[in-house]
């Protein structure tokens, strides 16, 4: 694998199809494969990070685009040490009108990404469920996009739109632009439409579709209300099986064989925690501002 970062824009315009559970949890399963990860938060709503027990983080997303602060300083540890998460905010929801004055605003997000040098090995970018400018951005950063995918009908058209925009992209911004996989998520065998859905996606993207299914899962429901990844809430738990078994599906389309690299340091930035959270550790900047992010734990 080259020297920097491979990176995987988890996309979908459609909300609800599992995107940002995918981005969390397929992110944690690579760091516990001890390949040093990146999750970059570009959802306003900013799911992924308060799946991480990251809450009004003093430094986000924003700043790296907006401001031009330096991606690292924008990174948070996790209770996985391969495994940082840059966060999302309410700020983020002005981005894209304040992208809309700078110049190659559609590369903002390249820019940043390709200052991160060989500190990690793979990023993955939640984005949001629209095709505005912050998507557009992700997709200008991305070697690849991988798909969720609900075994419903709708999720059909939406999947034949999303192909357009990303050959579009391919075309006109980012020649490297490919489909990295599909991954049929919300999954029930039992169901007659989820096997028609899956039947029907497999004969028109083959081997682009997953053989792994995320299924419907309970604990997956429950992992983020705890601040944790499925793998560390429940690491039995059928969802945690399924997406460890993605990464691994993921890892040898990559052709990873290398050894792991060395988990990425980050410098020591003052966040601005709150007085009420311990003293994160002097290597690290602390998760969050909340007293029950992960480093204070």
């Amino acid at each position: 694998m080259a020297a920097s970062p491979y990176v995987i824009a988890v996309v979908n315009q459609k909300g609800g199809v599992g995107k940002t559970t995918s981005a969390v949890n397929l992110g944690a399963c690579l760091a516990a494969s001890e390949r040093p990860t990146l999750l970059i938060d570009m959802d306003p709503q900013a799911n992924a990070s308060s799946a991480y027990g990251i809450v009004n983080a003093e430094r986000q997303i924003y700043d790296a685009l907006v401001d031009e602060v330096p991606l690292p300083e924008c990174a948070y540890e996790t209770e996985l040490e391969t495994l940082h998460v840059v966060p999302a905010g309410r700020d983020l929801v002005g981005a894209e009108i304040e992208l809309v004055g700078k110049e190659r605003r559609e590369f903002q997000l390249d820019r940043v990404i390709k200052a991160l040098g060989e500190a990690y090995e793979i990023v993955l970018i939640d984005c949001p469920p629209s095709l505005g400018l912050l998507t557009l951005n992700a997709l200008s950063a991305a070697d690849a996009v991988l798909i969720p995918l609900q075994c419903e009908y709708y999720a059909l058209e939406g999947l034949a739109n999303l192909t357009e925009t990303v050959e579009i992209v391919r075309q006109q911004l980012n020649p490297r632009l490919g489909i990295q996989g599909i991954v049929l998520t919300m999954a029930d065998q039992r169901n007659n439409l989820a096997r028609q859905v899956e039947a029907e996606v497999r004969s028109h993207f083959g081997d682009k579709v997953y053989r792994t299914r995320i299924p419907r899962n309970v604990r997956l429901s429950e992992a983020p209300s705890h601040g944790q990844p499925i793998l560390l809430y429940d690491i039995h738990s059928k969802g945690a099986v399924a997406y460890q078994k993605l990464a691994e599906e993921l890892l040898t389309q990559l052709a990873i064989t290398d050894a792991p690299r060395r988990p990425p340091t980050l410098p020591v930035i003052d966040h601005g925690s709150s007085d009420s959270a311990p003293a994160p550790p002097s290597a690290a900047p602390p998760t969050s501002r909340e007293p029950d992010s992960p480093v204070a734990r």
